[in-house]
């Protein structure tokens, strides 16, 4: 662990300290989010950054098996678009894998007064699935718009499309978890009634 990160982890909790001690929930909230999110990229090197790659990857790789329009080296982290005329090979890396956005959602998750702790549990999981699948479709569709297309869509597909897709679903899920947040009440409360009567039954 680098000695920055542990002096950067000290100075942030002692920070928290002072800012609850002085009642002020709102420097507090920014204060939290932003340092945990800094650790929380401080700390997903290399590890985190290898599960979240890879499990992009096996979700893309059931794509790939489903539609015959892409295969997977899941050791080199590389995704082969099958085209006739022109192929083309995609390196799933830190930005493809969702880390930056799943660490952002979890630190606001986190810090946010409204949610008790088993809300913010539920909300993390949730969140952390849903922009999970919002990449893996992310690439799907670009997997699909290069196999029909060719290589000289990529970056129409990449860098346009493929991230106003991802971009609108992050967005769902942070308008529907922290703007409407008693509908978000409503929600966790729904899945532990749930829950429960499938446990009795």
């Amino acid at each position: 662990m680098s000695i920055y990160l542990i002096v950067g982890i000290v100075v942030w909790l002692y920070l928290l300290s002072v800012l609850k001690r002085a009642h002020v929930p709102a420097f507090f909230f920014i204060v939290g989010t932003a340092g945990l999110f800094f650790i929380l990229i401080g700390f997903s090197n290399p590890y985190w950054v290898w599960f979240f790659t890879h499990s992009v990857i096996n979700g893309v790789r059931w794509f790939g098996n489903l539609t015959h329009m892409s295969t997977v080296m899941n050791h080199y982290g590389l995704i082969s678009i099958n085209n006739p005329t022109s192929p083309l090979t995609l390196t799933i890396d830190y930005e493809c894998s969702g880390i930056i956005e799943t660490m952002a959602f979890i630190s606001i998750v986190v810090f946010f007064p409204i949610f008790n702790r088993y809300e913010k549990a539920f909300f993390g999981i949730t969140g952390i699935i849903w922009v999970y699948l919002s990449n893996v479709l992310r690439l799907a569709l670009i997997i699909t718009i290069v196999h029909f297309g060719g290589a000289e869509t990529f970056y129409l597909a990449h860098s346009i499309i493929g991230r106003i897709v991802f971009y609108i679903l992050v967005i769902v899920l942070y308008y529907n978890v922290f703007t409407y947040s008693q509908i978000s009440h409503s929600l966790y409360q729904n899945f532990k009634s749930h829950f429960k009567r499938g446990s009795k039954s």
